[in-house]
């Protein structure tokens, strides 16, 4: 035991400076101490001496290349000190990082090289980059190549790995934003190659990797976040003139305070006054103004009618943050909009917009694509195909990106539905969204609600046109008395008989209405109890057959039901207490039920796969006493929730779950 040697004792020591390490260390008093003496004061003398000669050469390449005189000899010292740097025993990222920055200070500084000057330099540090992130000056230096020489070998065969490695290991470009514009500049590099954008897919499909799944996480992100700020600064000058949020010299200078300049015509635009609003109102007659917000870039021109609605107008003391949506849209007073942007922020545009459209088609990047896009909406026309295979997709976590990221603020189902700034299609993209939605968890009244609200008038029109998703939309909102106006039912009644599909739609409503009565007619048993393996088919079957109006006490345990009874089960007026103990109900059932059993008071999900999605919409049912959790995903924060909302809940059994 004497002779062992303490291995946290050993990093203690190694943690020391040469200067006071042989002081620290006759005065330690463990087994074995002549030992961990002799290696600690033979370790620290090594490093010490690879750091002081290492001091010294970085001295000295920084005095000869201070003053260069002949570049030959100053690209032979460059290759000497990355050979120095790669060579050296200390494990120290500020070994690579300080020939970098010499190097950056000497371009900084000697800016009349020529073009085959600059390319040989690069290629001399070329080792360094392939572990290291460039410096910041350094990073300006590449960004200047990359569009002066996009067609250079250097641009492929130098800065291709180097920006590989920035999309799979950087963390936050906000801390280190020319890393962000070089990748911006070398993307743009690659499309003006002579394959274009066969090039950049290709970059594309090799950062995702040859499998289903890339196995890099940060990948998406970072390409995300380059795509949506090139698409910005595509704008930046028009966005710029309409409010003062600060450009993006401001932004990567630091300086984010908010100007004194007074907002332009576009800014009252899009936040009228009370008193704007109130005048344009009481015009008498219509008059056409054309606004012109002119630059080297980008030619808009507004034409405004008189005609604005008050009601959804923003007021003037809004201070929220500006985005890309708020920037390139206008209020509803404008009747028209178009920005003309110069030839070279056109095919920026056009690239990064494609490299959306080709994230957009791998499967396991889209619900993370569709999450990240989802608070900043915008009406470009060309990302119709992006929302498209959004719409497409079957995953909830995917389509249900489509809606706004919180209440008040339009999203991608606003924007592309009629009426809406970015709908050029009559509607079609509309009418896919309102299916995938409708097909998952959002067959619900208060989805119905918004559409009736919102959008009666383009689902009508859609419908009179022989849309399937539209006629069915219109049959729900009578089948669950969403509008209350008679006119209007009439109106809507009219259109489903005015076509084929909508008058076969309608037939089955009314003999489903027909149903509903004789189900709810007075009489039938209390309670009732269906065998084991019974289906959504069976339990169908059962509850056509008669008349259930009494029925207080169901009982599904242990049968195959799942979501899809739900419909059945919200056509029971008198129901109280229901079991679904060892079923395969789910989060969108209970949603449904949510909205329509709100007297029921026993609720049995015991060993259902609900989650807290769907539990949460418990809270809409007051009359609970009983709830039965029990081996479900509950979790701790949403049984607090429930409780807080569920003031008559008298027993809940959460056992086996995260609140136990």
């Amino acid at each position: 035991m004497e002779n062992s040697v303490s291995y946290s004792a050993i990093e203690d020591v190694q943690l020391l400076s040469w200067e006071n390490a042989p002081k620290y260390c006759l005065q330690l008093t463990i087994p074995g101490g002549t030992v961990l003496l002799q290696a600690a004061n033979s370790y620290l003398r090594d490093q010490w001496f690879h750091s002081l000669q290492w001091k010294k050469k970085i001295y000295k390449y920084k005095k000869v290349l201070s003053n260069p005189s002949r570049w030959e000899v100053v690209l032979k010292e460059i290759r000497t000190l990355v050979d120095m740097a790669l060579t050296s025993p200390l494990q120290d990222d500020s070994i690579n990082q300080a020939p970098l920055e010499i190097v950056s200070k000497l371009l900084s500084e000697n800016t009349n090289l020529t073009t085959q000057e600059h390319e040989n330099i690069i290629v001399a540090i070329a080792p360094l980059l392939e572990n290291n992130h460039p410096p910041p000056d350094l990073c300006e230096f590449f960004c200047k190549h990359c569009r002066e020489r996009p067609r250079s070998m250097v641009v492929i065969e130098v800065f291709t790995p180097v920006v590989q490695r920035i999309l799979k290991h950087n963390m936050d470009f906000g801390k280190c934003p020319r890393l962000r514009l070089f990748t911006q500049e070398y993307i743009l590099a690659l499309n003006e190659l002579n394959a274009g954008m066969e090039v950049v897919k290709k970059f594309i499909q090799s950062m995702h990797g040859p499998t289903g799944h890339c196995p890099h996480p940060r990948v998406l992100p970072n390409l995300v976040a380059v795509c949506l700020a090139a698409i910005y600064s595509c704008y930046e000058e028009f966005i710029n003139s309409r409010d003062n949020s600060p450009s993006l010299k401001e932004i990567r200078n630091g300086c984010q305070q908010p100007c004194d300049r007074k907002p332009t015509l576009p800014l009252r635009l899009l936040h009228p006054s009370p008193d704007l609003v109130s005048q344009e109102a009481t015009l008498s007659e219509a008059r056409l103004k054309s606004v012109v917000v002119a630059s080297s870039e980008i030619h808009v021109e507004v034409e405004r009618t008189s005609t604005a609605k008050p009601a959804l107008t923003a007021s003037a003391g809004n201070d929220s943050e500006p985005n890309l949506i708020d920037c390139l849209m206008v209020s509803p007073a404008c009747s028209t909009m178009s920005i003309e942007l110069g030839p070279q922020a056109d095919r920026t545009l056009g690239c990064y917009v494609e490299i959306l459209k080709l994230l957009s088609d791998y499967d396991d990047w889209r619900p993370s694509l569709a999450s990240l896009l989802q608070p900043i909406p915008f009406p470009k026309e060309e990302l119709k195909y992006v929302i498209q295979r959004f719409a497409e997709d079957p995953r909830q976590e995917v389509h249900s990106c489509l809606l706004s990221v919180r209440a008040g603020k339009d999203g991608w189902f606003q924007l592309y539905s009629p009426g809406g700034v970015a709908c050029d299609d009559d509607g079609e993209l509309f009418a896919s969204m309102v299916h995938i939605l409708m097909g998952s968890c959002y067959k619900t009244k208060k989805f119905l609600l918004s559409l009736a609200e919102n959008k009666l008038g383009p689902c009508m029109l859609l419908a009179l046109r022989g849309n399937q998703t539209m006629v069915e939309i219109l049959c729900l909102m009578l089948e669950y008395n969403i509008i209350d106006n008679n006119d209007t039912q009439l109106q809507i009644i009219s259109t489903l008989e005015s076509t084929d599909v909508g008058k076969r739609m309608y037939e089955q409503l009314c003999d489903r209405q027909r149903e509903l009565k004789e189900l709810q007619r007075k009489g039938g048993p209390t309670r009732l109890t269906l065998p084991s393996k019974s289906t959504d088919a069976d339990l169908a079957r059962l509850l056509s057959s008669g008349s259930f109006g009494n029925l207080e006490n169901l009982s599904l345990a242990f049968t195959n039901v799942t979501s899809a009874c739900a419909e059945h089960l919200i056509k029971l007026p008198s129901l109280k207490q229901l079991n679904l103990w060892s079923t395969q109900f789910g989060d969108a059932g209970l949603r449904l039920l949510s909205e329509h059993l709100t007297m029921l008071q026993v609720l049995n999900l015991c060993e259902t796969p609900v989650t807290d999605a769907g539990l949460l919409a418990l809270s809409s049912m007051k009359s609970l006493c009983s709830l039965n959790m029990n081996s479900t995903k509950l979790s701790a924060d949403t049984y607090e929730d429930l409780k807080a909302k569920l003031p008559n809940l008298k027993e809940v059994d959460v056992r086996y779950t995260e609140a136990w």
